[in-house]
């Protein structure tokens, strides 16, 4: 992953909240002319979105694409479910991972690379509720130390 993303449709942040993130990997989107349309404006939600195999493909389920408003009649499904573009092998390889108990399958952005759109997802295990008040703790000392970086500069 030595390229940057050139832009960020959609982050997953409450992903980093809800999860422990242990692998992921970038895969491409079978979308419709009008879904791509209504992403380059910003007009979608990964919030409650998961993939799961099927049939030996990969799907991206509950993520939320809203209409384009230029279409009319030929608009899309808000909600239904796209294929997600990867190999056999990856496809196999996180799915053995996702099988093990705890574990699923979460997108984490959506971004644009080389006129594409990209999704990264990842193989995640649910945080426990301490998990979640240990994470908030850390992030509050590395701010606290920050703040105290930053005034011990100035004076």
């Amino acid at each position: 992953m030595a390229d940057k993303p050139e832009r960020v449709y959609s982050t997953n942040r409450k992903a980093f909240h809800d999860y422990h993130v242990l692998e992921s990997i970038e895969a491409g989107l079978s979308l419709v002319g009008t879904e791509v349309k209504s992403i380059r404006e910003g007009k979608v939600n990964l919030r409650e979105a998961y993939a799961r195999v099927k049939d030996g493909e990969m799907w991206l389920h509950n993520s939320y694409i809203a209409t384009y408003d230029q279409a009319n009649r030929f608009n899309h499904e808000t909600n239904r479910p796209r294929k997600l573009l990867l190999h056999k092998g990856e496809i196999s390889r996180l799915n053995v991972l996702a099988q093990e108990a705890g574990k699923t399958l979460i997108p984490l952005k959506m971004y644009d690379r080389k006129g594409e759109i990209k999704v990264l997802i990842a193989v995640a295990r649910g945080k426990k509720q301490y998990d979640k008040r240990e994470s908030i703790a850390e992030r509050e000392a590395t701010r606290e130390i920050a703040r105290a970086l930053k005034e011990a500069v100035r004076q």
